[in-house]
């Protein structure tokens, strides 16, 4: 296994990073990016609202953000909050959605209300107005195309595209300037995920909002971020093919009769994952160290999230 990364040996954030500074006095950044819409974060997570002339349209409350969310609102225009919009059902994104007026429009997919409905949390109301594949939310002199492609990061995570601004907000996908988060941002389903990115490009964008990191992201940011899971995919599944886990289970002792640990299946095979996630992150650091933040910190979890899903959703076997 590649070293933990420690506050005493964690790599430097590479530059391009950075996002804007919080005001200190405030605990949040709100700016307009184009037109009437609005990005507002505390550094760590992000939320979009659009200006409409009838009433703003929110996207998302992550809870960090809080009640700070209302004061961006308010710093910018006197509209009310008229619809409400997730882009997925996790409370880390829209765990304070019950901020808004409970007369408000809820919107998401079929898939987020299910969940919803299943989970019962008043600080996330159902949804009252949801789709299943595909909506045009039209409010005053603005529009948002909603799109449900299928599950990535989890079911009914949706594309959000304000077409005349060039925008396009897609949550806990992508990951501006850094590495996803731990184990793929807990990835549901890795060929959705996989082919989040293709169908991310196949906007017209040129900001993206991405729920997560301090600063906007681009479409260079999607790209660079595509290239970084094709080659971890490509990475784990030549570790997969090169790793012989009989020779493993040798060299490790775990087939050694006189030991405690033989005919336990559960350690054989978390020495041989092991094996393979840590040639797999060996070689993305290799090549990932220095050009997006956090490499360090999570490409062994990455590498062995990736392994998994290899050897399980495409059907690659160990090498015996």
């Amino acid at each position: 296994m590649i070293p933990k990364a420690t506050p005493a040996n964690v790599a430097p954030i590479p530059p391009g990073c950075a996002g804007p500074a919080i005001p200190a006095d405030k605990g949040y950044f709100v700016e307009e990016i184009r037109d009437g819409v609005y990005w507002v974060t505390e550094g760590v997570f992000q939320a979009m609202f659009l200006t409409t002339g009838e009433g703003v349209v929110a996207i998302d409350a992550p809870p960090t953000i809080g009640d700070n969310y209302l004061k961006a609102v308010a710093e910018v225009t006197d509209e009310p909050v008229t619809h409400v919009v997730y882009s997925h059902s996790h409370s880390d994104h829209i765990g304070t959605a019950s901020l808004f007026p409970s007369n408000a429009t809820y919107i998401a997919s079929e898939d987020t209300a299910a969940i919803l409905r299943r989970i019962n949390d008043p600080r996330r109301p159902v949804p009252t107005r949801t789709f299943k594949d595909r909506d045009t939310l039209t409010v005053g002199d603005q529009t948002l195309i909603l799109e449900n492609k299928g599950p990535d990061h989890e079911p009914g995570n949706i594309y959000i595209h304000a077409p005349n601004q060039k925008i396009l907000m897609k949550v806990d996908v992508f990951t501006p300037g850094w590495v996803p988060f731990k184990d793929l941002s807990h990835v549901k389903d890795m060929p959705g995920y996989i082919q989040a990115h293709d169908d991310a490009l196949a906007y017209d964008f040129d900001v993206l909002v991405a729920g997560h990191v301090a600063r906007l992201g681009t479409r260079e940011d999607v790209e660079r971020q595509r290239e970084f899971i094709l080659d971890l995919k490509a990475l784990a599944t030549e570790a997969i093919e090169t790793v012989d886990i009989q020779r493993i289970f040798d060299e490790s002792g775990v087939a050694d009769q006189s030991r405690p640990g033989v005919g336990n299946p559960w350690l054989l095979f978390d020495v041989y994952l092991n094996t393979v996630a840590g040639q797999c992150a060996h070689a993305m650091l290799a090549k990932w160290s220095g050009r997006l933040g956090g490499a360090d910190v999570f490409m062994f979890d990455h590498a062995l999230v990736m392994a998994e899903s290899l050897r399980l959703d495409y059907g690659f076997l160990p090498r015996f």
